[in-house]
């Protein structure tokens, strides 16, 4: 299963969601891979509103805040 977070540095909210899929990555393995929009004008343009954004196997699944125990549900139908 894949993972990406779009965000950017100095991003609390990114860090935040960060931390939580870190937590949730130590009970269901997932390969968790980080995009910074600040790379790609085309991803900035469209995100730098709406960061951070969770995509889990290529569907967007999260956007801003996360809560630990939704997303390990969300995994777990994967």
């Amino acid at each position: 299963m894949i993972v990406e977070i779009y965000s950017k540095e100095e991003c609390p909210l990114c860090d935040e969601a960060k931390e939580v899929l870190l937590r949730v990555q130590r009970r269901i393995p997932f390969e968790l891979r980080e995009v910074d929009i600040t790379k790609d004008p085309a991803l900035y343009k469209e995100y730098r509103y709406d960061i951070p954004v969770v995509w889990v196997n290529g569907r967007k699944a999260f956007k801003h805040h996360l809560e630990e125990r939704t997303v390990e549900q969300r995994l777990r139908r994967e």
